[in-house]
């Protein structure tokens, strides 16, 4: 008998536990409980958990919104522990509680788990339990619960009867023409949903008219989110219905008032073109397109300059080139000189890319002039979008036009006056190696690269240091021993020492990209030698050079030659010069 009372309050502790963590003033205690929900769940059994379980949440939760959050997620992982989809149902009070919460995160999570459920439900219970709570939602008082209900009435609409179907496009045309413009936003944000499911006749007859009301709406953020839903009609509709029912709203949107609307067709706009078609295309977007990219809002321009690849690469073939030539070309040409950094960049990150489209003539007659405008343009992200995609007007054009007509304007920037441009040029070297090919570069830029080594600014050595590391990364050991190091090895010869010391920050980056064989063969006799320059500061490199290169050389040349030459800077005049001699030393002892 005291077995049996005992197993009896066994089976009530964990509700008991749960009761008390809930109630405990430590919201990450509450928010634990919450997480375990589903280990509770399981000690109580399906039956105890639809009877008592539910119940007890659905009744008492009010409060922080983490807490909330946690128990809308958990919730929706709830199926099997209350015996299945036959019992689904059960799960809906307190999802619709949620539902109706005023923190958005919180109603959206609980929104997401009922539409999960929505298929679990047979079609007998969706009518029964789910639709009617859809119902409360989209007429309760508060704004918070017709937002969310919007969102459920694309998961349950293709599987009730036709009088269901017909309520459900009532509320929802209600919700369409809320006072709320909170609620008129979520319906518009789902009207696009709702039509993908919606029978054709009523898509015209019912949705269209919500499409055209809402992309009327006195709030612009209600019209921008109207754009969203105007792709998914058009794409569900046939051609003539198009031109009849949606194109007339969309021109409207092209020419709306705010901003925000135009940014959202333009952004929109490449979808919005496969959705109509190339007739429609030819006709309307074409001129549409134009005006976007005119803009007098800088954000739209750049939205709709970002476009000009993805639209004219989509543009009917038959047409595509007199399109671009006549209509998009001239447009293009004015945003290559927007006074706006971010159009500009905008567009050069597509404009190489109508090379392929237009065919090799149109590239060297109408583009490269652009091109060329663009690499000596003022910001920096401009030149470095041009140069990142030369590869592929390389394909159209050829090597040898390319290096006539863009290299020249490369070289100048290279040897620009301000230290500046040259550096930025020496970042997008091992780009242009990479595209132009190893036997083109020594051709035309390996010049170019060494000179920057002899550069009278520092920070211009340095770049091109790092720089040398970068290509030999591209091009190989092999590479670098025929071209570049020979090359290196003769600034340590020069009469200036500032060009001595680049020649061994050189070999500092060039030991571990070349490996040992090269450092040991080529590298370290250069280094030796040096450590009898007449200037301290040499000196004093070249220990912190032995430091560095001492884990690419060959071991069996540590003690013989370069041991002795670090014992000689150690009892060097210069303070400094013993100093790193003697941190070397330890650091190579260090290696073993």
């Amino acid at each position: 008998m005291a077995a049996s009372d005992s197993a009896g309050d066994d089976s009530l502790y964990p509700i008991a536990v749960l009761i008390d963590e809930l109630k405990n003033d430590d919201v990450q205690l509450r928010l634990n409980s919450i997480k375990k929900l589903s280990t509770i769940a399981l000690a109580l059994g399906v039956e105890r958990t639809r009877k008592e379980l539910i119940p007890f949440l659905t009744e008492t939760i009010y409060d922080e919104d983490e807490v909330l959050l946690a128990l809308a997620e958990q919730l929706g992982t709830f199926v099997t522990l209350v015996g299945g989809p036959e019992y689904v149902h059960c799960l809906l009070p307190p999802l619709e509680s949620l539902a109706t919460v005023e923190e958005t995160v919180v109603r959206d999570k609980a929104v997401e788990s009922l539409r999960a459920m929505a298929q679990q439900h047979s079609s007998a219970d969706l009518e029964a339990h789910f639709v009617p709570l859809v119902q409360r939602l989209a007429a309760g008082d508060w704004f918070t619960s017709r937002t969310s209900a919007c969102g459920l009435f694309s998961v349950c609409y293709p599987r009730v009867s036709a009088a269901l179907k017909a309520d459900l496009r009532s509320h929802f045309r209600a919700l369409c023409q809320d006072d709320t413009p909170m609620v008129r936003r979520a319906a518009a944000t789902k009207l696009g949903e709702l039509a993908q499911v919606v029978e054709l006749e009523y898509l015209k007859s019912d949705l269209i008219p919500m499409f055209v009301n809402l992309a009327q709406d006195e709030q612009d953020s209600v019209r921008l989110l109207a754009v969203e839903a105007c792709v998914s009609i058009a794409t569900l509709l046939p051609q003539e219905d198009v031109e009849q029912l949606v194109m007339p709203t969309l021109r409207q949107c092209t020419g709306d008032t705010s901003w925000r609307v135009r940014y959202m067709v333009a952004d929109k706009f490449t979808e919005l073109q496969k959705a109509v078609g190339p007739e429609i295309t030819r006709t309307d977007l074409v001129p549409a397109f134009q005006s976007l990219l005119k803009d007098t809002e800088a954000e739209v321009r750049a939205a709709a300059a970002n476009k000009v690849k993805d639209f004219c690469q989509n543009l009917d073939k038959a047409h595509q080139e007199n399109i671009i030539m006549t209509n998009i070309l001239p447009c293009v040409k004015e945003l290559v000189a927007d006074p706006n950094q971010h159009v500009k960049s905008a567009l050069a990150s597509v404009i190489m890319g109508l090379s392929p489209i237009l065919g090799r003539h149109n590239t060297i007659e109408h583009l490269l002039p652009l091109f060329l405008t663009q690499l000596k343009d003022e910001c920096p992200e401009v030149r470095l979008n041009i140069i990142s995609n030369l590869d592929c007007v390389n394909e159209v054009i050829g090597i040898q036009q390319l290096s006539q007509s863009l290299l020249p304007a490369i070289v100048e920037l290279a040897e620009d006056s301000k230290w500046r441009v040259r550096s930025a040029i020496i970042e997008y070297m091992p780009l242009l190696a990479g595209q132009l090919g190893r036997e083109f570069f020594d051709e035309k830029l390996n010049a170019l690269c060494m000179t920057w080594l002899m550069d009278h600014v520092f920070a211009i050595r340095e770049a091109a240091t790092l720089n040398l590391r970068k290509l030999v990364d591209q091009f190989g050991a092999e590479w670098a021993e025929n071209t570049i190091i020979p090359k290196v090895l003769a600034m340590s010869r020069d009469q200036n020492y500032l060009y001595r010391m680049t020649c061994l920050f050189c070999i500092n980056v060039l030991a571990e990209a070349c490996g040992s064989d090269i450092t040991t063969r080529l590298l370290l006799p250069t280094v030796l030698s040096m450590a009898n320059d007449k200037v301290a500061n040499v000196r004093f490199n070249v220990a912190k050079t032995l430091q560095r290169i001492a884990p690419q050389l060959d071991q069996s040349v540590i003690q013989p030659q370069v041991k002795p030459i670090l014992d000689k800077l150690n009892v060097d005049s210069d303070v400094d010069v013993k100093y790193s001699a003697s941190e070397a030393i330890t650091g190579i002892a260090a290696l073993g």
